[in-house]
């Protein structure tokens, strides 16, 4: 059954938790970047991008290694701490329109080999070996992979309970987010955790499934060290009901040389069209798609219905099978220039701007996947396409580290 942990966390010093930890590197533009490095000499930021201060361009091998000098640097300044014995942690995240509440644990490798811990993605092999290199060098992770569990009403309680107690943290990032942290470290409450979700006959992974396939590697190329941290990764655990799943829309630059008239007509081989003009409309239900194209925003619906298998009945799918492949002549969902890929957490006006600027000629939006279609998957070891699901919540770098 699944297995979680206590471990030996570095994070940050109480006093400077929410000048520390920041968004994930590349959600940052360039201006705001700078403006967080110029400014903000506790950001994790100087630790993940090191060689700021000179503006150097370096080997990946290079800069790893600055990572970890840097790491090192904030430790000893005390920016950093390490916990004193391994603990857990109960992390909320209170959004404008929502809050996710999780337990930060360590997961263990052999749950992911052996399939206790389920995926629903496929992975980039370049990108687990660049992943590898980086902890491998850096000795040390800040993003944990986001697992989700079946509802369970006692654990539920405890955390509700957990919540009353003074936290460990507790401070606003400037997205206005609030963050709250409650250290786990009373045995009792941990070996309850461990037994709880040591009951549960699956765990599935709702992101990070690049970030747990380097974990495994690293432990196939390392586990003769002896590193026992090698065993396992980090993960934020949250209920299944608590995740936000959104879709991934799909923007793309033109229409394979087909007119718009010739584009709607063989679109409509397959769908009901309706022309909702200047109406901002998205997916109100499975099996509706919208789409922006030449100033006005379309409805389409799907006529046929009947498929034989969850994988086939995906709306990403749906839409690859019928319009990107044999209507646009997009082949590679991963690696086509042609296609960009914007989440369904940004409005539907972002991607009327980007067609109306020019650079790209049509958009489509989707209905989000369910965490319903995301397990049949997973447990029937089958993997969604590309950019299927935008899910939240994010995590926060520098908050809680993982060393190996």
């Amino acid at each position: 059954m699944a297995k979680i942990i206590p471990f030996r966390a570095v994070r940050p010093a109480r006093d400077k938790a929410a000048l520390v930890t920041s968004r994930s590197y590349d959600d940052y533009s360039p201006a705001e970047l700078a403006s967080q490095l110029d400014y903000n000499p506790f950001s994790f930021l100087h630790v993940l991008n090191p060689a700021y201060v000179n503006q150097l361009k370096i080997s990946a091998s290079t800069r790893f290694k600055a990572v970890k000098t840097r790491y090192e640097e904030f430790k000893h300044e005390q920016v950093l701490k390490h916990e004193a014995s391994p603990v857990l942690y109960l992390y909320e995240i209170q959004s404008k329109n929502r809050i996710y509440t999780g337990i930060i644990a360590g997961t263990s490798i052999d749950d992911y080999k052996n399939n206790i811990i389920k995926k629903h993605e496929d992975t980039l092999p370049y990108r687990v070996e660049y992943f590898k290199d980086y902890l491998h060098q850096t000795g040390f992770n800040t993003e944990p992979v986001l697992i989700t569990y079946p509802e369970n009403n006692e654990i539920a309680e405890w955390i509700s309970n957990k919540k009353q107690k003074r936290p460990l943290y507790l401070f606003s990032s400037p997205n206005r987010d609030k963050h709250t942290l409650w250290r786990i470290k009373e045995d009792t409450e941990i070996n309850w955790l461990e037994e709880k979700f040591g009951a549960m006959e699956s765990l599935y992974i709702a992101d990070g499934h690049h970030r747990s396939a380097s974990a495994e590697m690293l432990y196939e190329e390392d586990k003769a060290s002896g590193n026992e941290n090698l065993n396992y990764f980090m993960s934020f655990l949250i209920s299944e009901n608590d995740l936000k799943i959104y879709e991934y829309n799909r923007i793309i630059h033109d229409l394979n040389g087909l007119t718009k008239d010739k584009f709607l007509k063989a679109l409509s081989s397959d769908f009901t069209i309706e022309n909702k003009g200047q109406q901002l409309w998205k997916p109100e239900a499975k099996f509706q798609y919208g789409m922006y194209l030449d100033g006005d925003f379309y409805a389409f619906y799907l006529k046929n219905t009947t498929f034989s298998s969850v994988a086939e009945a995906l709306d990403a799918q749906i839409l690859y099978d019928k319009v990107l492949q044999p209507l646009l002549g997009i082949t590679d969902l991963r690696n086509d220039s042609r296609i960009e890929y914007i989440p369904g957490s940004k409005p539907v006006t972002a991607i009327k701007q980007m067609v109306d600027e020019g650079e790209y000629e049509v958009g489509f939006t989707l209905f989000p996947a369910s965490i319903e279609e995301i397990k049949h998957l997973a447990d029937n070891n089958l993997i969604m396409p590309p950019k299927s699901t935008y899910i939240e919540p994010k995590f926060r770098s520098g908050l809680v580290v993982y060393e190996i």
